[in-house]
């Protein structure tokens, strides 16, 4: 009875001053709402990220071959490197025991594609049919070429989800033909569009990874001629996926040691390991996280002392009402509970109005911005108890000072 007394009676003294206490709980509500709303893009943009790094493959090492951005400097390494070659990945074969399976892989731009793109011309790729397992390619369509086609040069090609629309339309792709350069290749699968939070490295480049022509390694070396291939080496890169138990950090370490001495220590090749750029992209988040709340926290700081602030005039104003409840038999406990509850209801309403508008927020940094964006319950809970503890905090000081007024001091007060 006696906190409905207090909710009451609060709830009624903040309405009677309904201007000032909205000003008041403004602090509380963009606070709140700062908070969620960077909270949902920390949580949106690690989401989308990972799930990228995981595209990848916590498994794999990816090893790139850079191409020389001159005549000369390409001269310069071949004095001591062949560059990456067949030669490296039967090396690699032979002395990575954890190794499970491999892919090379070779691009090239085409000059000419039939049908006639309606938008870029797409990459054409050769990889080994290992390549699907190791990025876990999924199929929309038909399925991916096998060993026997790889061995027969088969003219035949799997097309990323943005080619087939490119080139073939929304239609069925499967038994259709596509030319690339003077070769014509037929469809046998179309993949599932892949994550786009990033790209696969093509040259040096930034590529779709989904407008890819993907065609057997072999049919490539036989049917295709890169124009660009003076600056380029043998393979533009190699795919590894290791055994579920390998350490790929560990392995990895073996990998660069092995390129190293098969190149003479240039520098023509890089290596990447997924795992390490998940752990990597982890630490990351989770200090840009701290970073974004720390700063959306000072909205709630300032709301806090607009509260403090508020409550200290409403003491000033309220002396001799103080003085009368003192007078009638109220203790001091009774005023520190009357002005603490009113600084928990304007804080209580400023959160739950600034949860509101962090989900708007987020919608709207979603819209404007195209970034993805993740309200958590986790996010809400949080900034609506901090809003809660900004008021019990913030108000317990204004609370206590209302409760140490003399009450003849304050009966004698105008």
């Amino acid at each position: 009875m006696i906190l409905t007394s207090d909710f009451g009676q609060a709830f009624a003294n903040l309405r009677a001053q309904k201007t000032r206490t909205l000003l008041t709980a403004l602090g509380i509500v963009f606070g709140v709402g700062s908070v969620i709303g960077m909270l949902a893009i920390g949580a949106g943009a690690r989401e989308e990220s990972l799930r990228f790094i995981e595209q990848l493959g916590v498994r794999n090492i990816l090893i790139d071959s850079r191409p020389a951005t001159s005549q000369e400097e390409l001269q310069q390494r071949r004095r001591s490197s062949p560059g990456l070659s067949d030669r490296d990945a039967r090396i690699l074969q032979a002395n990575i025991e954890d190794l499970e399976i491999q892919s090379a892989r070779r691009s090239l731009h085409p000059a000419r594609v039939l049908p006639k793109p309606s938008r870029d011309i797409p990459e054409l790729y050769g990889v080994r049919p290992a390549y699907s397992i190791i990025h876990s390619l999924h199929l929309a369509e038909g399925k991916f070429f096998d060993e026997s086609d790889d061995a027969a040069s088969a003219t035949v090609c799997v097309l990323g989800e943005t080619a087939k629309v490119n080139l073939l339309g929304y239609g069925a792709a499967i038994g259709k033909f596509v030319k690339v350069n003077d070769t014509w290749l037929e469809v046998v699968g179309v993949l599932h569009e892949q994550l786009m939070a990033g790209s696969q490295n093509s040259g040096g480049g930034m590529q779709d990874i989904n407008n890819i022509v993907y065609i057997p390694i072999n049919t490539f070396q036989y049917r295709f001629w890169d124009q660009s291939s003076g600056l380029k080496d043998d393979l533009d890169g190699i795919e590894l996926r290791l055994k579920s138990d390998a350490d790929s950090i560990e392995v990895a370490k073996v990998v660069t040691a092995v390129l190293n001495s098969t190149h003479h220590n240039i520098q023509d090749f890089s290596v990447t390991i997924p795992a390490a750029l998940l752990a990597q992209q982890k630490r990351t988040q989770t200090i840009f996280t701290y970073v974004m709340v720390a700063i959306a926290a000072i909205s709630l700081l300032v709301g806090g002392i607009g509260i403090m602030n508020i409550v200290l005039a409403t003491v000033l104003e309220r002396t001799r009402e103080i003085g009368i409840r003192r007078s009638i038999g109220a203790r001091r406990l009774d005023i520190v509970r009357q002005f603490l509850t009113e600084s928990v209801l304007i804080s209580v309403g400023g959160g739950l109005l600034g949860i509101g508008f962090g989900f708007f927020l987020a919608w709207l940094i979603a819209q404007t911005a195209e970034w993805k964006t993740i309200v958590t319950t986790a996010s809400v809970v949080i900034a609506f108890g901090v809003s809660v503890a900004v008021g019990v905090v913030f108000g317990i000081y204004p609370a206590v000072k209302a409760s140490q007024i003399n009450p003849i001091d304050a009966l004698r007060y105008e």
